[in-house]
């Protein structure tokens, strides 16, 4: 039930009019992958931020081209924001990604589903696969706050606050191996013993269509290889760009990372969620927002912790006060929202309204600069 509903199939008869055979599966190819989708608008944008960034357009200039590029995946940027050693541009970014998928993605998509559709009905959808995620979602939120709790307990200075850093630190990456383990079991849930339960529900005014492949497999992974050196390559310069896109916006480096980052990153996901809600495929639209803020929570985020692990980097699951708490509740509210198996657009406009606070809690929120936080301290050990 998948590529019919987000795309059309591409007229091949000019393709078929090429005289040289050899070039009409690679033409057909790229009718479908370029032309086959009406994001397709915004592939002109990835030559346009490769040469803003080879023509040193400035790092505003880039920032705002290779948004508009492509769907950045949030496991390449994390890592090579990683390697750079810019771990609070990890969390944030990871961190916004769960909470857009949570209330912004289901959040409109409920909205228009239950508010243009089915104004005056409600949209049914199995609320078992709600069930699962949110359940690992919980882990995942219960983990962080563990994390968070133990860095705020007061242990005083000196070689106390070392070991309690310490201390931290090694809870991190043992909730980290249990977060991945329960992955791996929810996998294997998901995919071999439960499948049924994944299956999306019948909807009666549908009609059963045959597809046929319009890609092998080997065109496939080529295509596959291709974006994702073509991601690798946006996502270097996504990190290159996020404090300086700060300066020159005066907003601060979290609210761009947890706000603004994940909104442009998951325009496609955004895209295909609200359009199956509005084909009264919910439970497509569930698996599509619910589905990808557990891989991040539960797969991409303690994976990084791990990588970091290996490579030396200390980066642990503390994401600070006000970052935890926005998602430990936004998980809460998400769970509460789906537990009765039925949608309405007023769920959709609750989980936005959510999504808004929290924006602004970040919008209004400055960190401190590294002066300032010295300064703190100073002020805190002296007499």
């Amino acid at each position: 039930m998948s590529s019919s509903a987000l795309r059309k199939k591409s007229d091949v008869s000019l393709v078929r009019k090429v005289p040289v055979a050899p070039l009409r599966p690679i033409l057909a190819n790229l009718q479908e992958v370029i032309l086959g989708t009406k994001l397709a608008l915004l592939f002109p944008a990835v030559p346009l931020a490769i040469a803003a960034q080879c023509a040193h357009f400035g790092q505003l200039v880039v920032s705002s081209t290779r948004r508009r590029a492509a769907n950045a995946t949030e496991l390449i940027i994390a890592l090579f924001a990683l390697m750079q050693g810019k771990i609070e541009v990890v969390k944030c970014s990871l961190l916004g990604s769960v909470l857009s998928n949570l209330l912004l993605v289901l959040g409109t998509s409920l909205f228009c589903g239950g508010g243009i559709k089915n104004l005056g009905s409600e949209q049914p959808y199995d609320r078992k696969q709600a069930d699962v995620s949110t359940g690992l979602l919980i882990l995942g939120a219960r983990c962080a706050s563990r994390c968070r709790c133990c860095s705020a307990t007061p242990w005083g200075a000196g070689e106390h606050a070392v070991a309690a850093e310490t201390t931290g630190l090694e809870l991190s990456r043992a909730c980290s191996i249990v977060m991945l383990l329960a992955y791996v079991a929810y996998l294997f849930f998901q995919l071999k013993t439960h499948s049924q339960l994944f299956e999306p529900q019948e909807v009666e005014d549908d009609v059963e269509i045959e597809e046929t492949p319009v890609l092998s497999f080997g065109s496939g992974f080529f295509w596959l290889l291709l974006m994702t050196v073509l991601i690798s390559i946006l996502s270097e310069y996504v990190v290159g760009t996020i404090e300086p896109t700060s300066k020159s916006w005066g907003l601060s480096v979290s609210f761009i990372s947890i706000i603004l980052l994940p909104i442009v990153g998951n325009a496609a996901e955004h895209a295909g969620a609200i359009i199956f809600a509005l084909k009264n495929k919910l439970d497509i639209t569930l698996g599509v927002a619910l589905g990808s803020a557990t891989q991040i929570s539960m797969f991409v985020v303690p994976l990084s912790v791990i990588v970091a692990w290996i490579a030396g980097i200390q980066m642990d699951l503390d994401f600070k006060l006000l970052e935890t708490g926005s998602l430990f509740i936004s998980v809460l509210v998400t769970a509460f929202t789906l537990q009765d198996g039925s949608s309405h657009y007023l769920k959709g406009i609750l989980l936005l309204l959510c999504y808004i606070v929290i924006g602004a809690c970040f919008f209004v929120t400055r960190q401190p600069t590294s002066n300032e936080s010295c300064l703190r301290e100073q002020t805190s050990i002296d007499p």
